[in-house]
């Protein structure tokens, strides 16, 4: 089951990062009044009693005048309405009701979607409580009075969110068909990749509303099997400046990467890996998804017999924190190689649920150690136990040693490359917890 988003809104300065960050658990986003604070975290997974969520933080730069403030918080506003699946919409008990809080009201009212009113500032409740109830006018439902500095009403406000969870009981029926999301910058090639994908003319398609998203996700049967491709293509681009641009589009990477089995990152061969590609990136790899990177447009590249060899150790080189990943050079333009991705979306899929048995990990294990020693500290030398994989989507492993604080990250990642040497796991991340179990 996917974690629910939930989206913050609201004005420039009525403290949505600080409320971010309040509810993060550490300063991610920089609380300054400065532009260009898209290289901050915008997401984070937040645990509250036994539920998890990701939030996000939907504010932009600084606007200038008034009309522009209202166009932002509007722009804000629809990227929440269209990915979250509860919206924090953030008012300043100081500032009061201005109007274009109202006029944003309004717009979250028309979406349907569940709208928790927080408002915040409220440092002392006996003094700010009858500036609270004014809240009561933008008919959105109670205002919850928080303090985000001083965190002061965040457990009532996050029982309230908690409410509007889609239900475990209406998630139970198990859909089967891998969920595939094509992610990366705007422009290059996401839409024109899904509609080659559905113009073969093997392929039926049907639209299928998200189920807790508005986005429309699209199936698409290849060779008898059903296939969910969740687009995120449809970036309105209205002269936007580079920098929202850029937090809009990661934002809805986020979203759609958390549904997804596989994630399918769009690279332009013509620009190569930028910085971005490698945020993006970085999300997919984080929430332990099934990864592909398809280069596409590569009918653009003038190639000889070393292109493919060169590009692909220069994508490695700038990704190198997903070495896994497979790589498929295409054409959405041609269709070149398009249809080979349905062959890596099954082989990933497969790899990220592989379960291996005890016995024969620590066999691998085993060998692993006598041909490379652990690691020691002042005579104290690390001994492995043993080792179990605990879940898959990642496959996850559990290693018992005698002293977590030997156990290296180097030599964590010498044992993931020899569980890999021996199984593939292509495409996958895996994951590792070490545990600490006394001597007897």
């Amino acid at each position: 089951m996917s974690k629910p988003i939930v989206a913050i809104v609201g004005r420039p300065n009525v403290g949505k990062s600080t409320l971010f960050n309040a509810l993060a658990g550490e300063m991610i986003s920089i609380v300054k009044d400065t532009p260009g604070v898209t290289r901050d975290r915008i997401y984070a997974d937040i645990n509250w009693l036994d539920m998890t969520f990701t939030l996000i933080d939907t504010g932009g730069i600084e606007p200038d005048s008034n009309d522009v403030i209202l166009a932002q918080m509007r722009e804000q506003a629809e990227i929440a309405i269209e990915t979250a699946d509860v919206i924090i919409f953030i008012t300043d008990v100081r500032q009061g009701l201005v109007d274009s809080d109202a006029k944003v009201a309004d717009m979250l009212r028309r979406s349907h979607k569940p709208v928790v009113l927080i408002v915040n500032k409220v440092d002392n409740f006996d003094k700010f409580m009858p500036d609270v109830y004014e809240f009561y006018n933008l008919g959105i439902g109670e205002p919850i009075p928080v303090s985000a500095a001083s965190k002061l009403g965040i457990g009532d406000m996050l029982d309230e969110i908690a409410k509007h969870f889609p239900k475990e009981e209406m998630e139970e029926v198990e859909d089967e068909r891998p969920r595939v999301a094509i992610v990366g910058k705007p422009n290059v090639g996401k839409s024109s990749m899904i509609n080659k994908l559905l113009g073969e003319n093997r392929v039926i398609v049907s639209d299928i509303a998200g189920t807790t998203r508005d986005a429309i996700d699209t199936e698409i049967i290849w060779q008898d099997r059903k296939y969910v491709f969740i687009d995120t293509a449809g970036l309105r681009r209205k002269n936007k400046i580079k920098e929202e641009l850029e937090r809009y589009s990661i934002i809805r990477a986020v979203t759609a990467v958390e549904r997804a089995d596989v994630v399918i990152i769009t690279i332009d061969a013509t620009e190569g890996v930028t910085e971005q590609d490698a945020k993006i990136a970085g999300i997919a790899h984080e929430r332990g998804k099934g990864i592909i990177i398809a280069v596409n447009k590569w009918d653009a590249i003038e190639k000889d017999n070393k292109t493919v060899k060169q590009y692909t150790q220069k994508v490695r080189e700038i990704l190198s924190f997903m070495s896994y990943a497979e790589i498929q050079f295409i054409s959405a333009k041609t269709g070149q190689r398009i249809t080979k991705l349905f062959d890596m979306i099954d082989m990933v899929i497969e790899n990220s649920t592989l379960r291996i048995a005890t016995g024969v990990l620590n066999e691998i294990v085993s060998e692993a150690v006598a041909m490379q020693q652990p690691p020691s500290d002042k005579g104290k030398r690390l001994k492995i136990y043993y080792i179990t994989q605990v879940s898959v989507k990642p496959p996850t492993f559990v290693i018992f040693v005698n002293d977590k604080q030997l156990m290296h990250f180097s030599y964590t990642r010498y044992l993931e490359n020899r569980i890999r040497d021996s199984f593939g796991f292509k495409g996958t991340s895996l994951k590792f917890f070490v545990r600490e179990r006394k001597e007897k």
